[in-house]
């Protein structure tokens, strides 16, 4: 003979899947990286009474299994703890899709159900428990958990509705849906088992909730690192000493040709304004408002170095591609490359490919060797940031090739279907 009887075992193994399942969320809530704290503690408060109640619910089948008077106590208990607590994981929930002083006041049905079903203890009211055989009859009130979880439900699907678009409502609406139907399923189910129809649809929502947060907090962070790299671009397009540089310049202009002066300041006021605009824009630009920003920089450098040239060859412009790619590496041919020269040269060529748009900045420079090349990318200006952002926004590519003391080409190429993208 076992220790454990087959109706005891059958039962355990009912409520086995259910308790690991909210032990493992339990564990995946509290180690989640991009979760923030106070949802962090609301989802796991919600997943740890869910674990109360289903334990609780098995403790007290077991207990009618084997009835004695002495526990009529402890079944009452048993029985008002899952009432009490349904419509205060509802609450919870609510906690987790809308962040407003507002939510408290859903605590007022809450503490008025928990007052009912508390006088289980001395009036049947709402249950009772009978001493002899271990029986539920339920009393005239005995449906106020249902009315208040359902009017909790109710309020719960029209925030989510209006709370959120598109299909982030999906999943705190379906939520509403299936923690409604647990109920109805065990009003129509003629027999009580381990683990009811309406815990497994509250453990499913715990599951459904925490995959929603955690890609709605992933989504953030991730927006939060594009604007960091943003910040990033601009900071390494503006450099303190470019701003020195041609302030300066202005500043000895304003005595020997105010008019020049004038036109270097116009051009600056609008660098700087394309710049921090490109700070907002995520999305593809046209190519044209690339190459408008990119001469506004090139013409502020050849005031400074009259020995600077700069020519382009447009063949194909309907094209889009992000913002600061251009710019970015001529200000690098112009710093490493061209500026030491007797007559520096950059050429921008952009041309039609077989397979998409291909644009190419090069100069006459000093160049780097294959062996300098990974040092070379590591500490040019925007190199590697232009090289993701291509890479990310657009699926495109950018190719470096460099000669000592001949110069360098670098080649980007946008593939078909993104420039209108």
């Amino acid at each position: 003979m076992g220790l454990i009887s087959a109706e005891l075992q059958e039962q355990l193994n009912t409520l086995l899947l259910p308790v690991l399942a909210l032990i493992g969320l339990v564990f995946a809530a509290a180690v989640d990286p991009y979760m923030k704290k106070p949802v962090k503690h609301v989802l796991v408060a919600i997943i740890l009474l869910v674990l109360s109640i289903v334990v609780c619910n098995c403790a007290g089948n077991a207990m009618k299994a084997q009835w004695s008077p002495d526990d009529w106590l402890l079944q009452t208990g048993q029985t008002a703890y899952c009432y009490i607590m349904r419509p205060v994981v509802i609450v919870l929930f609510v906690y987790i899709v809308w962040d407003s002083p507002l939510r408290r006041l859903f605590w007022i049905p809450v503490a008025l159900n928990a007052a009912l079903y508390l006088t289980a203890f001395f009036r049947g009211w709402t249950f009772i428990i009978d001493r002899d055989s271990g029986l539920f009859f339920r009393g005239p009130l005995g449906y106020a958990a249902h009315v208040v979880c359902f009017g909790l439900l109710l309020s719960l699907l029209a925030i989510a509705l209006t709370q959120f678009k598109g299909i982030d409502r999906l999943i705190p609406a379906a939520n509403v849906i299936i923690a409604a139907l647990g109920p109805l399923m065990d009003s129509q189910c003629s027999m009580s088992g381990t683990v009811t129809f309406t815990e497994i649809t509250t453990v499913f929502c715990c599951l459904f909730f925490y995959t929603w947060l955690h890609l709605q907090f992933v989504r953030e962070h991730e927006q939060a690192m594009v604007a960091e790299q943003r910040i990033q671009i601009m900071i390494s397009q503006i450099q303190p000493h470019f701003l020195y540089n041609t302030l300066t310049t202005i500043q000895t202009l304003c005595l020997e040709n105010p008019k020049k002066a004038a036109t270097i300041t116009e051009r600056f006021a609008t660098y700087l304004r394309q710049n921090i605009d490109s700070l907002n824009e995520a999305r593809l630009i046209p190519f044209r408002k690339e190459l408008d920003h990119t001469l506004v920089y090139a013409q502020i450098e050849m005031e400074r170095f009259p020995n600077i040239h700069l020519d382009y060859e447009i063949e194909d412009e309907d094209f889009l591609l992000p913002a600061l790619t251009v710019q970015p590496l001529v200000e690098n041919a112009i710093r490493h490359g061209v500026r030491g020269k007797d007559r520096g040269q950059i050429d921008i060529v952009t041309r039609v490919a077989d397979d998409g748009h291909e644009i190419v900045i090069r100069d006459n420079g000093k160049g780097f060797s294959a062996e300098e090349a990974p040092r070379a990318e590591r500490t040019h200006i925007g190199i590697q940031n232009v090289r993701e952002r291509l890479q990310r926004l657009c699926g495109g590519t950018m190719k470096i090739e460099s000669e000592k003391d001949r110069g360098t080409c670098v080649t980007i190429h946008i593939p078909l279907g993104k420039e209108h993208a």
